[in-house]
């Protein structure tokens, strides 16, 4: 479907109100009518190609940073929310939901981070001393991690000040050697003074400032990659410092308890622009056409950095592929979640069974392709792929996650993945939905609730498959 059936009518409503200017102004300098431009913000009429341009070309921006609005997203976490038990009395309507969230936005955020706020003291152990910064958390929901990636999705995932950093210190590094790995770490000693070497690290501990902080140690435990990467995460901390507290700073981010999370996650954003520069990795994922393993060969990453960095792709002049991440284990805990391509993947429970980042654990180490579709007919494509982690040394434990990336169907043909697929077949795509309790589709055998709008009553004359169905 074309990516003009986006709704993106609230997001031209507030760059309007922003700029102070009149429905009638705005239609004037458009050439169409009042009217007309009334329906398009409240969503009620599609924009056509060259409107968008002209519209974008009025307010100074991308047309693809206009089209891809964040609306549905705010809008299927709201539906995600007003799903649970506790709205089980509340006579809301999608349409309500809808309107909220794209007339809306600030209240609909604001509720949102309320009910975040709710599910976080009701989860065990809330009442009990606060985690260390860096101590994983034992509650079933952290407004902390939620926070840090309301703030990447609301970004798009790209920072131009990091990218500029990285591309500064990686020019110095591509001259220090002919190796990145050598001329990185002739990089840290001649500018910091401090020596990288491999080391026997206690269990969990990737990299350690020994020596009052003139040797850096990396566990020996690690793949060459991580142990590269790990390298560069120290090394960006140091380069971008500045920006990083900058964006830290400016953002709405809750201070002080998310700083050290949004700091580590921004230290890898850099270490990824290191590793991968921005205008060559750009190239090489068109030219190999978003190959993965061929691209973790280049630049000597794993299968998990290289679809990270493809999420970035988003410099307005130079833009890949909208794509969605999202990453889970095998009891189905998403762990990290990022959505461009318009899907929306769960905030407060786990996805869809039906949908292949699960499958994929079915047969880890392949990849696996799937073609789903929402039940608002919208399509995507996906691939996902299981890997483990750990396991370095004898008897150690080893976690397993799956991995998964994809796009809207009108993008697929720019993936490899989607060779040979016939992406327009009515029947071909796979059924899926955002979770249980939002999901309309009853038929479904797989249901682990009913529809939050849903009352059943057995029938002993007769069993369903799922007692959640019909």
């Amino acid at each position: 479907m074309n990516q003009l059936d986006l709704q993106i009518g609230g997001r031209i409503k507030r760059l309007r109100r922003q700029k102070s200017v009149s429905q009638a102004q705005l239609a004037e300098a458009l050439e169409i009518s009042a009217s007309y431009l009334n329906l398009i913000e409240h969503n009620r009429r599609r924009i056509t190609v060259p409107l968008l341009f002209r519209v974008a070309g009025y307010f100074g921006v991308e047309p693809g940073e206009l089209a891809e609005s964040d609306d549905a997203r705010l809008s299927g976490d709201l539906m995600e929310m007003f799903g649970d038990d506790i709205f089980a009395d509340s006579d809301l309507t999608n349409t309500d939901i809808r309107d909220l969230a794209t007339q809306h936005p600030a209240v609909g955020r604001a509720v949102l981070k309320l009910f975040d706020q709710l599910r976080h003291l009701q989860a065990p152990g809330a009442g009990e001393k606060a985690a260390e910064p860096g101590e994983p958390v034992s509650t079933g929901h952290n407004v902390v991690t939620e926070a840090v990636s309301d703030f990447l999705q609301e970004n798009g995932n790209y920072f131009g000040t990091l990218e500029a950093a990285a591309e500064r210190a990686r020019h110095d590094i591509d001259n220090a050697s002919d190796s990145f790995e050598a001329g990185l770490k002739a990089y840290l000693f001649n500018v910091f003074g401090i020596e990288a070497r491999l080391a026997s690290l206690p269990h969990g501990v990737v990299r350690r400032l020994e020596d009052n902080g003139r040797v850096l140690a990396v566990s020996d435990t690690l793949e060459p990659e991580s142990a590269l990467f790990v390298l560069a995460q120290h090394l960006a901390l140091l380069i971008a410092d500045g920006e990083i507290r900058d964006l830290i700073e400016r953002s709405t981010l809750p201070q002080p308890d998310s700083v050290g999370l949004a700091r580590n996650v921004l230290g890898s954003y850099v270490a990824a622009a290191l590793v991968m520069p921005y205008e060559d990795f750009f190239r090489a994922c068109r030219d190999t056409r978003y190959d993965i393993e061929r691209l973790g060969r280049r630049f000597r990453m794993s299968f998990e950095q290289i679809c990270h960095r493809m999420t970035t792709l988003q410099r307005p002049s130079m833009s890949g592929i909208p794509l969605h991440l999202v990453r889970t284990d095998i009891a189905g805990n998403i762990s990290k979640r990022f959505s461009l391509s318009g899907i929306h993947i769960p905030r407060h429970s786990g996805a869809c069974p039906r949908w292949n980042v699960y499958a994929a654990f079915l047969n880890p180490g392949q990849i696996n392709i799937q073609l789903s579709q929402m039940p608002d007919g919208q399509r995507y494509f996906c691939i996902a792929k299981a890997i483990a982690k750990g396991g370095h040394s004898y008897n150690a434990p080893r976690r397993h996650i799956a991995i998964g990336l994809g796009c809207h169907v009108s993008h697929a043909s720019a993936m490899i993945y989607a060779d040979g697929i016939d992406l327009s077949a009515p029947t071909g795509a796979v059924p899926i939905g955002v979770g249980c309790r939002i999901c309309p589709r009853r038929e479904c055998g797989q249901r682990a609730h009913p529809p939050a709008d849903h009352r059943f009553a057995t029938d002993d004359a007769q069993r369903m498959e799922n007692l959640y169905m019909g």
